[in-house]
């Protein structure tokens, strides 16, 4: 789970502008499922879920931190929280 603040978001159309590039920009990177979850009518907070599925739990933290650096990347928006959760699958 991503937790985003939207500093200068000034309505709802500049937030969706905003996380939707993210959004974007996380799926056609990196290849995962992506959604905004939560804060849907707050035009300054957003949050982010991401799903992904690697066959090691290195490559999952890989991954991960990519992700972390590309959401960082994105000057409109600051990361406020990053709950990263690994699950380990059914061998």
């Amino acid at each position: 789970m991503l937790e985003l603040h939207l500093p200068q978001a000034r309505s709802l159309k500049d937030k969706r502008r905003v996380v939707k590039s993210l959004v974007e920009r996380l799926h056609q990177r990196h290849r995962v499922s992506v959604a905004e979850t939560d804060h849907h009518d707050l035009h300054q907070r957003a949050e982010i879920s991401i799903a992904l599925v690697a066959q090691a739990e290195s490559e999952a933290e890989r991954l991960l931190a990519d992700l972390r650096r590309t959401a960082d990347g994105k000057v409109e928006a600051l990361v406020t929280r990053w709950e990263p959760q690994i699950l380990e699958g059914m061998a």
